[in-house]
């Protein structure tokens, strides 16, 4: 007669163990200290085989028999089922081994000989960051596309919808990396092209003698971080990107030749860039050199000392100064350089170049980042000198 709960319950234990049978070789064994321990018999070749299923009431009745019926079937192909459970065993410990970041930080590592360092810290960064905290633990072959459009879901939410984005392409990257290695099977990133929608991008704006006459009289009025506001004003004296001026070493300033030597890496066309500094950016390098001179970077994050100003910084700076979103850019400072240059009658070709804009005609590629130094120089200075007389028309 197949066994019931009470009749479980009330088995008492004796001097040797006690067989309770239930049905299809399923069976109780009751052992003289107390315990009860589900068992299935089973033959295999002829050959009589045991199967410990586990100890009641911790699996019950109900799940003995559903574990039976399972060892029944693999019986039935020939596999023994403590075979399989310890092959599903091993399986789960090489699974949980190679979790969403264990995969991701192999990749990285697999992928740095061709990232610049820049590219690399980043990357890793925002994984840390972002994606690491939400998916990182999970198997990476049990990662769903739900549980990465929640992640990037919740990056869209702080307003960061570009870098939600790009993390997604990251995502995929990692996958595919995963599924050439044998430890996932698909891209689940991919199924959620689009799901993210770029916001519309203005084209950079000049701004106009008025507007920068009044954004020296808001920037004298920054509470903000000093460091933010020296970026702030380089910027414009400068005209470099912002992640060129953003991620600045110390080893790449020189102010006693008043240069600034940005290496190939770091720049979008990968040519070493020659910034002549003027007598303004000078004091306020030197300045700045009294803050954070004793460090590696010109504009350390505030948060991480070891990391570079985040690239979200400049803008909200702006928009502490009084400009809504988007109506001022970091990035509006090149634009305004090259139209004024332009209209002051600058050499064309002189302006292209301190722009580090990529050569227009191709007889021209072999670049020489020292070539029209000395009129750049002249340039940056009365580039300088001119933004200060902006300002005195202005007191």
């Amino acid at each position: 007669m197949p066994l019931t709960d009470v009749k479980i319950r009330q088995a008492k234990p004796a001097g040797r163990p006690v067989k309770l049978t239930d049905s299809n070789g399923l069976y109780i064994e009751v052992k003289p200290n107390g315990s009860k321990l589900w068992r299935y018999r089973y033959r295999i070749d002829g050959k009589e085989n045991v199967f410990a299923i586990g100890e009641y009431p911790q699996v019950s009745l109900l799940d003995a028999r559903k574990a039976r019926d399972d060892a029944r079937d693999l019986v039935k192909q020939g596999t023994h089922p403590a075979h399989a459970r310890q092959a599903e065993k091993l399986g789960n410990i090489v699974e949980n081994a190679n979790t969403f970041e264990a995969v991701t930080r192999e990749y990285i590592e697999q992928k740095r000989r061709t990232w610049t360092q820049l590219y690399g810290d980043r990357f890793e960064r925002f994984f840390e960051v972002n994606v690491f905290p939400q998916i990182g633990k999970q198997p990476v072959r049990k990662v769903t596309a739900a549980m990465i459009l929640a992640m990037l879901r919740k990056v869209e939410k702080r307003g960061a919808v570009t870098l939600a984005i790009q993390i997604r392409q990251w995502c995929s990257a990692v996958f595919r990396y995963a599924v050439a290695t044998g430890r996932a099977d698909s891209d689940p990133a991919a199924a959620l092209k689009g799901a993210i929608h770029r916001p519309t991008v203005e084209n950079s704006r000049p701004m106009s003698e008025e507007e920068i006459r009044d954004y020296l009289v808001r920037l004298d009025g920054f509470s903000g971080y000093r460091t933010t506001a020296i970026a702030l004003r380089l910027i414009l004296l400068t005209f470099t990107r912002t992640v060129e001026l953003r991620t600045a070493e110390w080893s790449e300033i020189n102010l006693d030749a008043a240069e600034w030597a940005i290496p190939a890496p770091k720049m979008k066309m990968r040519r070493k860039h020659v910034v002549p500094l003027s007598r303004q950016s000078i004091e306020l390098l030197t300045e700045l050199h009294r803050i954070t001179g004793n460090g590696r970077y010109l504009f350390p994050n505030t948060r991480r000392p070891d990391d570079v100003m985040s690239a979200t910084t400049l803008n909200r700076a702006l928009e502490y100064l009084g400009y809504d979103s988007g109506t001022v850019t970091a990035h509006d400072f090149r634009a305004t350089a090259s139209t004024h240059l332009h209209e002051q009658g600058y050499n064309s070709d002189h302006i292209e170049l301190q722009l580090a804009h990529a050569e227009n005609d191709r007889t021209r590629a072999a670049y020489n980042h020292a070539k029209h130094l000395p009129e750049r120089r002249v340039m940056m200075q009365e580039w300088a000198d001119w933004i200060d007389a902006l300002k005195k028309k202005e007191e």
